[in-house]
Parts: C-alpha cells; structure tokens; sequence
C-alpha cells in the first residue's frame, strides 16, 4: 500500500489521532463502569448494590458503543478521504452519544444524592 503525501498523509494522521480519541474516551467510560458499579458500593456505605450495578453496566456499554463508533468512524474518514471526498460527522449520532454521556452524568448525580 502506498503511503500518502501532503495534505493526504495530514488527513490520515489527524483521523488516526482522532480514532484514538474515540479510544481514550471509551476506554474511560469502562473505568468508570468499573468504579461505580464495583468499587463505590465496597467503599461506600450504601446498602443497595444494584443501582450501582445498572449505571455501571450502562457505563460499560457507552464505553464499548465509543469504542466501535470510533473504528467506524475512522474507516469512513478514510474511504472519503482515498475518493477525495469528505465525510461528514453524522450530528444524529454525535447527538445521540452526547445525550447519553448527559444520562449516565444524571444517573451519577441521583446516585450520590440518594445514597
């Protein structure tokens, strides 16, 4: 496979460092799923678990959907990019991950009010 040049080989290297972001934040989602579904009810003096359980697990699946978004993502930015096109961000889908990062962030804060 040839190796682009110019504002191609910028195109490429941005689109990796942004899948790698998509990464980076998924894989914080999944550390968060950890802590709050395993680690705060063992250290906190709450005696219902299964709250925790359930916003952790949806923590876990946010994480992995970023995760995979961002493989699908980066494989359309680079199909555009070998047509010479451009690929836009899909605003339903960017809106859609931003409201659940606002419902698990509710979630938290019910959480920690009510326990």
């Amino acid at each position: 496979m040839q190796q682009p040049t110019g504002d191609a080989r910028r195109t490429s290297l941005a689109n990796e460092r942004t899948q790698l972001a998509w990464w980076r934040t998924g894989l914080t989602a999944l550390a968060v799923a950890l802590a709050v579904g395993r680690l705060v009810p063992e250290i906190g003096k709450g005696h219902t678990q299964w709250p925790y359980t359930v916003v952790g697990v949806a923590f876990a699946l946010y994480g992995i959907a970023l995760i995979a978004y961002g493989n699908v993502r980066s494989r359309s930015v680079d199909q555009a990019a070998a047509r010479g096109e451009y690929s836009p961000m899909p605003y339903n889908t960017l809106n859609g991950l931003g409201a659940v990062g606002v419902g698990l962030g509710l979630l938290v804060i019910l959480l920690v009010i009510f326990d």
